[in-house]
């Protein structure tokens, strides 16, 4: 990797800035590019010959502008542009990935049985205690893990899902291919939140990152609903957009 030298410095700023601006400038013209790992920390500091204290404060410089990200236990990477997702259509996250030229996978974090709970037996019109299948996944972007997932589903489907490799197999393709329930529409509750330790765990983000919980109901023939989920969504990797219909005045 591209030694930094410290005579990249302008010589106006105090030292923390110039470190800041010279990896800045490697970010912008892509020495750096979106999720390469900058050099470890060690390597920063014999480039530049500067204090560990003086690199703090320049990373800190750099998450704060949304360059760079720590993510815990593997290092430093350059973030990926913010991804602008439009709320327009029901869609799964291996459709919306691929519409923007990202390569999704997903890591299973468990699948049981279990009792639905008042939400989630209200959310699938059953009653509380009923037993239904819990899947949760990580889902990953090009290797950045944006997404914790936790969905829901009837035990009369979702013992038919869980049968599946949930790694590779996306559960809207599972239920509308596989097993003949064409989704026809969700409602959608879209709301700002901050990470628990499971969430910040399972994304790479720190405990009360900002997040979106984006709650979801899936509907397939006749009203039924099918599929219950709580998207936890990384708040600085993506933003969500809808364009709406001027609501016509009253006549006064």
């Amino acid at each position: 990797m591209m030694s930094i030298m410290a005579t990249d410095r302008p010589s106006s700023l105090p030292l923390y800035a110039q470190v800041e601006e010279a990896l800045a400038a490697r970010i912008v013209d892509g020495t750096y590019p979106p999720g390469s790992q900058l050099p470890n920390e060690a390597s920063l500091l014999a480039n530049f010959n500067i204090s560990r204290t003086t690199l703090q404060k320049t990373v800190q410089n750099l998450i704060a502008r949304g360059l760079i990200e720590i993510r815990r236990g593997k290092g430093t990477f350059v973030t990926q542009p913010r991804l602008s997702q439009p709320l327009t259509e029901l869609s799964g996250f291996v459709e919306d990935m691929r519409a923007h030229g990202r390569k999704a996978s997903a890591r299973l974090v468990a699948k049981r049985l279990e009792k639905a709970s008042e939400t989630v037996a209200a959310r699938l019109a059953l009653k509380p205690g009923t037993q239904v299948v819990h899947i949760q996944r990580v889902r990953i972007a090009n290797g950045v893990p944006l997404s914790f997932d936790e969905t829901w589903l009837p035990r009369d489907i979702g013992e038919k899902i869980i049968e599946n490799d949930l790694e590779a197999e996306p559960i809207f393709a599972l239920l509308e291919e596989k097993y003949g329930l064409p989704l026809i529409e969700a409602e959608y509750r879209l709301e700002a939140a901050a990470a628990s330790k499971a969430v910040a765990r399972a994304l790479e983000v720190a405990v009360q990152s900002p997040i979106f919980l984006i709650e979801r109901t899936s509907y397939a023939e006749g009203n039924r609903a099918v599929d219950y989920e709580k998207l936890y969504y990384r708040g600085d990797q993506i933003q969500f957009v809808t364009r709406l219909a001027r609501r016509k005045a009253p006549r006064r």
